[in-house]
Formats: C-alpha cells, structure tokens, sequence
C-alpha cells in the first residue's frame, strides 16, 4: 500500500477531506490521518451535523468521520495532533506523500517558516525536507499577500500549493462533482489513481473549436 499523510485543518472545506479520504481508501492507500481541533469543529459543522447529532468531543468527531467516509482496500490510522513519535514526524519514514485538505493560512504560514507547532506542521516540514511530494490544499479568499508571500515560500521549497479552485468545463451538476474535481487534481499530484474527474479531451469532453486569434488570422 502506498503510505499518504492526510492533515485536515481548520479551514471551510471539510467535504474535500471527506472526499480525499474516500478516494485515497478506495485506492488502497494507508492512510494516517490527523485532524485538528479546529478541524474537528469544521466537519462536526459541515458534515457531520447533516442529518443526524454529531459527536461532541473531537476525538469523537474525528472517529466518525474515519467511519463514515474511509472504505477498502485502503487502511486509515487516527493519529493524534499533539503526537510526534507518529512515523510520518521522521523523515525516516520514507512516507511518499502529504495532502493537506483543507489547508488554513495558520498552517500555510507554520509550514512556510518552518515553526512546526503539531504533526501537521512537522509533516509538512519533512516532506520539504526530504523532497517528497507535498500537496497543500488552501482554502481562504480573498487573499492577503501575507499569504500570498507564504504560497510563495512554501513552493520554493518545492509545495504544491493547490487553491480550491475548481473548473468547470465538466459542466458539474452537484457540488460533490466540484469536489471530485479539485480531489482528483490534489490525488493527480500525489501519483494516487482515480476516476474523479473527466479530462479535457477525453472521455467525450467538448474541446471548443480554435478562434480566429489563435489560427493566426
């Protein structure tokens, strides 16, 4: 099984999570997933008040969510915020890959300026450090060039900053569609196979026809 660190955060955007951690199971990944507390508040808020009562600690949100979306053949450990004898804090490891989905600016900016806090952050740092593949899934706007300067740094360190900013040729008829989108370009990155979202060119995709500019006329 390929090993992917799934981080989860506090920004708006737990059903990107969701749908990562669906897709990377159902890749047959090992998942070891990490949520923070803000992260647990989102999707307790999100997905997870949706029809029925979440739980109220955050360990418990963290659970359910695990339960609700993680599927076969793929493997998922909880590993905890605060944990940093997790494998994924060592580069010795050799975990391939990190996806962090959603990424809030606070992380964006721990990861940027090597102030790892949590085992998000540390992951992050690893994955710099070792030139591993680490994808970040940022979710704020508008943008302050703050953060703006820290997508900046963390992609000169080798990140690949990902805003959540779907297209939309696929003419999407649900939201989970957008979703899909945006986690198939983020599994693309990772080298996780899916089927998520329809290529431009493929599959029946409509390629418009070249304008007058673009034959040279």
């Amino acid at each position: 099984m390929k090993r992917i660190f799934l981080g989860v955060t506090g920004a708006s955007g737990a059903a990107y999570a969701a749908a990562a951690l669906q897709a990377l199971t159902a890749a047959g990944c090992d998942v070891g997933l990490c949520v923070s507390r803000a992260g647990a508040h989102v999707i307790s808020h999100e997905l997870l008040l949706a029809g029925r009562e979440a739980p109220k600690d955050p360990d418990g949100v963290i659970r359910e969510f695990a339960s609700r979306y993680a599927g076969g053949p793929g493997t998922v450990t909880i590993l905890g915020l605060e944990d940093l004898t997790a494998p994924f804090a060592s580069g010795s490891s050799l975990a391939p890959a990190a996806l962090i989905c959603p990424c809030s600016g606070s992380t964006l900016a721990a990861i940027a300026h090597g102030t790892a806090r949590n085992l998000i952050h540390r992951c992050g740092d690893v994955m710099l450090k070792e030139r591993r593949t680490l994808v970040l899934m940022t979710r704020e706007t508008p943008l302050s060039l703050i953060h703006i300067e820290n997508m900046a740094a963390v992609t000169r360190a080798g990140a690949i900053v990902m805003p959540a900013s779907p297209g939309f040729y696929n003419i999407p008829t649900r939201v989970e569609q957008i979703v899909d989108f945006m986690v198939g370009k983020a599994l693309d990155h990772l080298g996780v196979p899916h089927e998520l979202l329809a290529r431009w060119g493929e599959d029946g995709q409509m390629i418009p026809a070249a304008s007058d500019t673009e034959r040279g006329a």
